[in-house]
């Protein structure tokens, strides 16, 4: 049985890896830490990442950043210590499953053993960050920890639901046969400033479409629904998930639900648009209901979203007028 979590109040003299720190959840990760005083080390070949994401972290002197592809080779980090390793390197986009499917599938397999290696020679706690599509189109409402899915291997989507499996599933092996200190956490929608703007999911859409009083499109009759958690927020439970003492995967993101037809309304109203909504096919494999059942995470730390749907579109809208 997990032990509340104990949260540090500092790492001054802890170094922290995190692989991808240029996109826009790593990179607020990073902030994060460096704010706690960690010596932060950052990882990203900018596939997909953002070059200013990295601009921001290189004005705290204790971060240092490398660009390398993860499952080609790493850094020479002998002679440094290493406390913890973040594994945040995938491509997470819909639209970069059609474009990148092979660097997806090689960063969540070849790459996640190579943090995995390099985690085990520095004894330093490893943390997977994998996603709620391991649970595919699910058949259960909402969606719980000990639910293995529902996923489509063949489908547009496979390339990186089922590498995630596979990252899940090394991650464990990993822990087992050679005792390594490992977490796992599941990310659902995540929002906020450093999103890519042409990031394809349904935030950055609307909000640029809402921008320019375009047209804005819902897929399906928009009945579908997610939960949309603000960056910040989930830095906090991934924060919380890695100072746990679980090896199990913990759920990370904000239970609260929303129809795809009530954001676009939502957003419409709150950027004051103009934009009409229009409605195309739904993509295969689209899935229908997403909401994260957070028991297990709240069950053992004081975790609880705290920024609001409004206020987080607020901050986001802010940083697209920036772009």
């Amino acid at each position: 049985m997990s032990t509340k979590v104990q949260l540090p109040t500092t790492l001054k003299g802890k170094t922290i890896l995190v692989a991808g720190a240029a996109g826009f959840v790593p990179s607020t990760l990073c902030e994060f830490y460096l704010n706690l005083d960690a010596k932060v080390i950052g990882l990203d070949n900018f596939i997909t990442g953002s070059k200013s994401n990295i601009e921001i972290l290189e004005k705290y002197e204790n971060f240092t950043f490398h660009e390398c592809n993860i499952y080609e080779s790493l850094p020479d980090f002998s002679g440094i210590d290493i406390d913890y390793v973040f594994s945040l390197a995938s491509p997470a986009s819909p639209i970069d499953f059609g474009l990148i499917p092979m660097e997806i599938m090689r960063v969540n397999s070849e790459g996640t053993l190579a943090l995995l290696e390099l985690s085990l020679e520095k004894k330093a706690r490893f943390l997977e960050a994998s996603t709620s599509e391991v649970y595919g189109d699910p058949e259960i409402h909402p969606q719980t920890e000990d639910y293995v899915g529902h996923v489509n291997t063949l489908g547009p989507r496979g390339c990186y639901d089922e590498s995630k499996r596979f990252a899940e599933a090394m991650t464990m092996s990993f822990h087992r046969k050679y005792g390594l200190d490992t977490r796992i956490i599941r990310i659902f929608n995540t929002y906020g400033p450093r999103m890519r703007a042409n990031d394809g999911r349904v935030i950055p859409n609307f909000i640029n479409q809402a921008m320019k009083n375009e047209d804005i499109t819902v897929y399906g009759d928009g009945s579908q629904t997610r939960s949309f958690c603000f960056v910040t927020d989930l830095v906090d439970a991934i924060h919380n998930v890695m100072f746990s003492d679980d090896p199990t995967p913990f759920n990370c993101g904000n239970p609260d639900e929303y129809t795809i037809l009530e954001t676009a309304k939502f957003i419409i109203e709150a950027l004051g648009s103009k934009s009409k909504i229009v409605f195309l096919d739904l993509p295969k494999d689209d899935p229908k209901r997403r909401r994260p059942d957070l028991t297990k995470l709240q069950s053992v730390s004081d975790y609880s979203p705290k920024i609001s749907f409004e206020e987080g579109i607020r901050r986001t809208t802010e940083f697209f007028k920036t772009l």
